[in-house]
């Protein structure tokens, strides 16, 4: 697989337009109120049949302190008791959830996300985790995937050493910026040692892998100075990089007005960034995964792409293709059999619906065979960059170009633009159409007529 990745400034500002990220398809937006926990649990059942192993995400909602750039569902508060009030409702939900699943199947895969999870007490965060391996099946032996996110603000290098006997062994830390102004201007004041201290100390105590969190766009962000806190965080060499493209969307996230925009960077700008992004890391030797992910080469997400076993769902690009997930907490979503499924988003109803005995379920949307195939098609080429039409046709017993005369057509644009390669058995995407990947996918997204673009954030 030709890993290349070719930054094109003529192309992108042609296809710079809005559109999903694809963590699923069909996005969030087409979630239906009428699908509910009778019909989650009649999915669990049909999907116990396949013993499929678990993948587990728990949200855990609570900040400190508000990021103005943050789009997170999460609870700005200080008050710890407000956590111990959601951890017993999230206790009680993973009992109900736990009992709709065999115990035969594995957990594989296991997310703490926020918010910041580590807002959490220490006793809190152990009585998590035994409570989880009552009431799931746990792996004892360190084979799992077992990941966090972290704020180094709230996780000094003894919380990072109880996370590892905790059973994690990955770690994603938020770093965004190390710029002091930038920080200032987005209320996440950061030092770079405290991050130091958080990275090394996870290294010291045997984390597998190391993930950073940047972001570019942000208030006050120049090329110069987001090169020299790209500099600082190879430094650390971490095993993977997300860099992310900032979308304000004040209108839609309030802690977002609270960011000036006149202290926003510029298209150009923003442009002149990331290609300084993708020069400084591809010569550091990372290779780029997709959707602003980058990974060292012998990382199992690079290794995956490569075996063509990567997938991609809410928790971004992932190395377990085969496990159907479950949402525990508020706002959390499961993918469980050919359904979406997502939680209250309040923390308040979310506890009180779990506290009556009730699953929060509260939307989602049971997946058509025209969706299944059309996610499997998006999919595939989020992950592989290309897309074998025989392939797809004999796994849905469909002919491919007869189901996809339109998108065909339409293909062949960009392809004359150099975005892909089009033959009679498949497609490729180029160099120059990695970073594009949005743009190729929206062509089979049906529900794109239907859906208001100004929701999404742009493709670059």
């Amino acid at each position: 697989m030709d890993q290349r990745i070719q930054f094109d400034a003529e192309l992108i500002r042609r296809y710079d337009v809005t559109g999903p990220r694809y963590t699923s398809y069909p996005t969030v937006l087409h979630f239906q109120e009428n699908l509910g926990p009778d019909r989650y649990r009649l999915q669990a059942e049909v999907s116990n049949r396949t013993a499929r192993p678990l993948s587990l995400y728990f949200h855990i909602p609570f900040c400190d302190t508000v990021c103005f750039y943050c789009a997170c569902n999460k609870v700005i508060t200080r008050n710890r008791r407000r956590s111990s009030r959601y951890l017993e409702s999230l206790f009680s939900e993973i009992a109900m959830q736990g009992a709709l699943f065999d115990r035969s199947r594995p957990v594989q895969q296991l997310h703490w996300g926020g918010g910041t999870p580590t807002f959490i007490g220490h006793d809190e965060m152990f009585r998590l985790m035994e409570v989880t391996r009552d009431h799931f099946a746990l792996l004892d032996d360190d084979s799992g995937e077992y990941s966090i996110e972290v704020d180094p603000r709230a996780a000094g290098p003894d919380t990072i050493a109880e996370l590892r006997e905790l059973g994690f062994n990955r770690l994603s830390v938020g770093i965004q910026d190390f710029d002091s102004r930038v920080q200032a201007a987005v209320n996440r004041v950061q030092p770079k040692e405290l991050t130091a201290a958080t990275l090394t100390a996870a290294r010291e105590v045997g984390f597998r892998s190391v993930s950073v969190d940047l972001i570019y766009g942000l208030p006050l962000q120049s090329v110069e100075s987001f090169a020299k806190t790209l500099d600082d965080v190879l430094d650390f060499s971490p095993d993977r990089l997300s860099v992310f493209n900032y979308a304000h969307l004040p209108r839609m996230f309030k802690s977002q007005r609270q960011i000036r925009e006149s202290d926003l960077p510029s298209v150009e700008i923003k442009l002149a960034i990331l290609q300084s992004v993708i020069e400084q890391l591809t010569s550091a030797g990372y290779v780029y995964i997709g959707m602003d992910h980058f990974a060292k080469p012998d990382d199992e997400l690079a290794s995956a792409q490569l075996g063509g076993s990567l997938c991609r769902n809410f928790q971004g690009y992932s190395t377990h293709a085969d496990c159907d997930l479950v949402g525990l907490g508020a706002s959390s979503i499961g993918i469980v059999g050919s359904i979406y499924a997502q939680n209250l988003r309040d923390v308040e109803r979310y506890g009180a619906c779990i506290d009556r005995g009730d699953l929060a379920v509260f939307r989602g949307v049971e997946l058509s065979q025209d969706d299944l195939i059309r996610r499997d098609i998006i999919h595939r080429l989020t992950c592989d960059f290309a897309l074998n039409f025989d392939s797809i046709g004999r796994r849905y017993g469909v002919e491919f170009r007869e189901c996809f005369h339109e998108e065909l057509v339409a293909l062949k644009d960009l392809q004359a633009d150099g975005l892909l390669d089009l033959s009679p058995s498949g497609l490729s995407v180029l160099p120059a159409g990695r970073l594009l990947i949005r743009n190729i996918c929206m062509v089979f997204d049906a529900y794109l007529g239907s859906a208001g673009l100004r929701t999404y954030s742009k493709v670059i």
